[in-house]
Order: C-alpha cells, then structure tokens, then sequence
C-alpha cells in the first residue's frame, strides 16, 4: 500500500482524534479527553508556529505528528517539540511512524530550527527504541510540570 506523509486538515481532526485516543492508552501521564484534545489540534492546525502531518493511505487517516516551533535560548534560536507520534496498531512497524518523524523534521529545519526534541514515556520500550531509530537521543533532562 501506499502511504502518502501530508500537512493534515480540519477534515482529519476526527481520525487525529481516534490517534490520540490510542496514544493516550499508552501514556499514563495523560488521559483522553476528546474536548481537550480537539481544541488543542484546532489551535495546532492553525498556528503557523506548528505543524500537524498525517499519515494517509487509501483514503483513511492512519498516523500522525505534531510539531511546534520554540525559542531555544541553547540553541541561539528555534527548536522544534514534536509531540502525539501515533500509528494505528496494524500499520505500526511499517515505517509509517518514522515517514512521520522525518517529516516534521524536515519542516522543523525548513522552518530554522536548529534542534528537534520530544518527551516519551520512560517505561515505553518499543516507542524509545524506535526513537533511537529516527536519530533521537537520550538527554540527561527530565520533564517537570505543574498544571495550572
């Protein structure tokens, strides 16, 4: 089959929410919230800071990435966060996720950023190792939060 790596739509929030939803099984750190996460691939979608690719064959949405542009004072200039890498269960190991990394790598560096960074859950094995395969390497940072 043939995977077609684009900028997603409008049109696609629904199938970039059945992503999310699969995601945030996986992920302890946050639970689905459709609300929520729709308003935030609204602000995504239309923030020329950002990027939302999707992953497409035959029609039906079946990945996703999102990227947004930050002021890296480390770096002297932007950095990219890539965040939601998501592929539907039976196309992952296809290379689908990594036509998806390699996309918003290349906006990032089409855009000026001079790093590409993402948080990842610790205990997620395969999704650390097939980072490692996109070229992201382990930092000796840690994420801390507050909500607010």
């Amino acid at each position: 089959m043939n995977t077609v790596i684009r900028r997603a739509g409008q049109e696609d929030i629904p199938a970039l929410l059945d992503l999310l939803r699969l995601l945030f099984s996986i992920e302890k750190d946050f639970v689905f919230n459709a609300d929520k996460q729709e308003r935030g691939l609204r602000l995504l979608l239309a923030n020329a800071q950002a990027a939302v690719f999707a992953a497409q064959q035959d029609g039906e949405v079946i990945g996703m990435c999102t990227g947004q542009l930050l002021i890296s004072t480390a770096q002297g200039g932007l950095s990219a966060l890539v965040e939601d890498v998501a592929v539907q269960t039976a196309q992952q190991g296809k290379g689908i996720g990594r036509q998806l990394v390699a996309a918003a790598e290349a906006w990032a560096v089409s855009q000026g950023a001079s790093r590409m960074q993402l948080l990842a859950d610790r205990n997620n094995a395969p999704a650390l190792a097939f980072y490692h395969k996109t070229g992201l390497q382990r930092t000796a940072m840690i994420c801390l939060r507050k909500m607010l």
